[in-house]
């Protein structure tokens, strides 16, 4: 039995916890430093902690099956077709291969360490602190914790007080594990030291991945079993562990004697101390660096997370989500970018194969990481990109006979070919990737206040992509984008489409964003195809229509928001610029249902209902998300209501929501409180926010009243744009700059003082 729910000694701001094991994979606790994860369950008779690695995929496929269709020579003739009127052309542009889904992510193995005899098990509390990436199950005298150091990348786990007699094993058998995976095992020990070594080879390949545990007991007596060790009497035990992915055998000698040198001569306390302060010196600043306080109740934050879900119209739930948000996308991001499923998975057949999925999900997860100062995940984000980039120019050429690149819908990081397509989703004529994906790398570029020559090389490619590919004129003079997809919609009344209003938009700023940074002449030539693009449509409802040609109706009632790419993530609809189609993206807005009510679906009409400053609507989405039971005890969250399909969509994009209802910038404007949810973020303060015009913010905010203090790291002149109204604002490299509501008692907005003198234009 465990010990009724009470309040803990401290109050869990930058935690969670819960006052029992986790029974089920998707509740375990989560730590990860962007290539190793784990779950960790926090039962003391079965400690289990499940462990994953961004590179384990599984093979499934033959010579030529990711290779890009080969279709660039049927191009012409479709694009004549579809601007003839017959929509259905575009469904049989394929090259008759079957769907090919990319390899699947799954987990690789448990750590176990298990009390022998298990007996009852005392009152049980487990945590997990975002600050140091640690998860911590306590039962009686026992304490096991969990880390994933992002300074030595390696599973650490502590067992203090582990029982009499234990047994510790590495363990294969997790949900849908392939019945033909070939497993094997050995264990060599000596002198309180063992190495546990668990290989496996997936069905039908030569392709595999080894797990390799060092087991150190300060004492006792240390013998083999059938499966792995037998530890008697020791008092403290120390795990370290690392997964390598391979192709054919695989020698963990050198991996040994790199763990060997981890754990040291100094015993396992020692060791582990070590480990843990070199992880947190990078771990606990990053996830530091912005937070949120909406001034819960105190007796509220000291609830367990499942408590806490359980009552979701309370501000202690979003502090919680938001720290827990920040935490897993800065965990799962460092090779890569987080998945589907973040870095996590208990589950061999993990949903969708637990890819990147960059027509929405990818952007969703990620959309915080530059104003939420988290340049971990933009890295991690370019990584998958420079990894990728010769596949994206092979695309080009297979399908669209052209230069430059184009980027896939879907990605397992192993390659970036374009090879998942079929009639319902033919994500092959879809061009607007490669903008969607490199945009975050270019607000951190606004954000630095400098010019990646690497990005610049890249938007230079993709405009080549646009030149060879925009040739097609319509009357009056305006280009065609033929073919054009709507990710995942298809319109009413065809089957293929022309004039995607995502694709205008990305191929717009694609364009323009090149000619920024291209030499004159090439740069007047890009801004030029630019113009020549069509603008978009306002349809027979007046909202922004999702296919800028005659003909093609709009389905509203789908989870994707496809067409108001420009108004978020791009920046080209907003309420200040360009009101009569703000009003339309509203109306477009209003009128987009739900669907399956997936979670990425609802923060996505609230991320868009912030950038048009609809404040109701934003809760709306909310709302929904708190009140739908999307998110397990872990935190971290389902795909559908009530806890269906883990993924983590909703818990990454939920933070990024939150910011933008309190704080949005671009590189000319700052917009104050712009779209705060009604009734869930009434007071609060919200400190390190990152502007794209090179400033960091802390905002303080409540009723009717508002105080901000920027600290610029270069001039900017920008447009000020706060809940009384709009106005410019000078601001100056290291010159702290204070902005207070007329509603505060203070002037709306503290002039700034001679630049040459140094201080604070206002107090604090």
């Amino acid at each position: 039995m465990s010990e009724p729910v009470r309040e803990p000694p401290h109050t869990p701001v930058h935690g969670t916890w819960e006052p029992a094991p986790a029974a089920r994979w998707e509740d375990a606790f989560l730590t990860g430093n962007g290539r190793h994860g784990a779950l960790v369950y926090g039962d003391p008779a079965d400690d289990r902690v499940i462990v994953t690695h961004h590179t384990l995929v599984r093979p499934h496929h033959r010579p030529g099956d990711t290779d890009p269709p080969r279709l660039a020579d049927r191009l012409p003739a479709l694009q004549d077709t579809l601007l003839s009127g017959d929509l259905t052309a575009a469904d049989t542009f394929t090259d008759g291969r079957p769907p090919r889904w990319i390899q699947p992510f799954h987990p690789g193995f448990l750590t176990r360490v298990r009390a022998e005899p298990p007996g009852p098990a005392p009152g049980v509390r487990r945590e997990a602190d975002f600050t140091t990436g640690t998860v911590t199950a306590t039962a009686g005298d026992r304490t096991s914790r969990v880390f994933a150091s992002r300074a030595d990348d390696v599973l650490v786990q502590y067992v203090t007080e582990p029982g009499p007699r234990i047994r510790v094993e590495l363990d294969h058998r997790l949900d849908g594990v392939p019945a033909g995976l070939a497993v094997g095992r050995s264990v060599a020990t000596a002198h309180g030291e063992t190495v546990l070594t668990l290989r496996a080879r997936y069905p039908g390949s030569t392709l595999g991945y080894t797990g390799v545990t060092l087991a150190v007991a300060d004492t006792g007596r240390t013998t083999l079993t059938d499966r792995g060790i037998r530890v008697d009497g020791a008092a403290r035990l120390l795990l370290l562990t690392r997964v390598h992915r391979h192709d054919g055998p695989y020698d963990p000698a050198d991996e040994t004697a790199a763990l060997r040198a981890l754990a040291g001569e100094d015993g396992p306390a020692a060791a582990y101390d070590r480990l843990l302060r070199r992880h947190t010196a990078l771990h606990r600043p990053a996830y530091l660096r912005v937070a949120l306080d909406l001034g819960a109740d105190p007796a509220e934050r000291a609830l367990p997370g499942s408590a806490l879900l359980a009552r979701p119209a309370g501000p202690a739930l979003l502090e919680r989500l938001f720290s827990a948000g920040r935490h897993h996308l800065l965990s799962s991001a460092g090779l890569y970018p987080p998945r589907l499923c973040g870095l996590w998975t208990g589950d061999w057949d993990t949903a969708w194969s637990g890819g990147f999925t960059t027509d929405a999900n990818l952007a969703l997860q990620t959309a915080s990481a530059v104003a939420a100062d988290l340049p971990e995940v933009t890295e991690a984000h370019r990584a998958l990109i420079r990894g990728q980039a010769g596949d994206w120019r092979d695309n080009a050429r297979a399908v669209f006979g052209t230069r430059g690149i184009v980027a896939p819908a879907h990605t397992d990081g192993a390659n970036g070919r374009t090879y998942h397509f079929d009639r319902a989703y033919p994500l092959h004529l879809w061009t607007a990737a490669a903008d969607r994906l490199l945009l975050p790398l270019l607000e951190a570029d606004e954000t630095d206040g400098r010019h990646d020559p690497w990005l610049t090389g890249l938007l230079a490619e993709l405009a080549d992509f646009y030149e060879d590919f925009l040739t097609r004129t319509r009357p009056g003079g305006h280009l065609a984008v033929v073919p054009s997809y709507s990710p995942e919609n298809r319109p009413r009344g065809g089957a293929g489409a022309v004039n995607a209003t995502m694709d205008l938009a990305a191929a717009r700023h694609a364009l323009t964003a090149a000619a920024g940074r291209a030499p004159a002449r090439r740069a007047a030539r890009l801004r030029a195809l630019a113009d020549r693009l069509p603008p978009y449509r306002v349809n027979a409802d007046g909202a922004l229509a999702e296919w800028a040609w005659p003909g093609l109706g709009d389905r509203y009632d789908h989870r994707h928001l496809s067409h108001l790419y420009p108004v978020w993530p791009l920046d080209e609809i907003t309420p200040y610029d360009t009101p009569d189609l703000a009003r339309a993206a509203a109306r477009a807005l209003a009128l987009r249902g739900s669907e399956n009510d997936s979670a990425h679906g609802h923060l996505h009409q609230g991320l868009v209902a912030a950038r048009l400053g609809d404040a109701r609507r934003t809760g709306d989405a909310l709302r929904r998300v708190l009140g739908g039971d999307y998110f397990h005890a872990s935190l971290m969250s389902a795909h559908y209501p009530k806890r269906d399909v883990y993924n983590a969509d909703a818990a990454h994009a939920l933070p990024a929501l939150l910011i933008e209802a309190l704080v949005r910038s671009t590189p000319g404007r700052l917009v104050l409180l712009p779209a705060p949810p009604p009734g869930l973020c009434a007071r609060g303060r919200l400190t390190g926010v990152r502007t794209r015009f090179g400033a960091r913010i802390d905002l303080t905010w409540a009723p009717g009243e508002y105080r901000a203090m920027l600290r610029p790291d270069r001039d900017a002149d920008i447009e000020l744009c706060a809940p009384e109204g709009r106005r410019r604002l000078t601001l100056r490299a290291g010159v702290e700059h204070a902005l207070v509501s007329p509603g505060a008692g203070g002037p709306a907005a503290a002039p700034s003082p001679d630049p040459n003198s140094p201080g604070r234009s206002a107090p604090g």
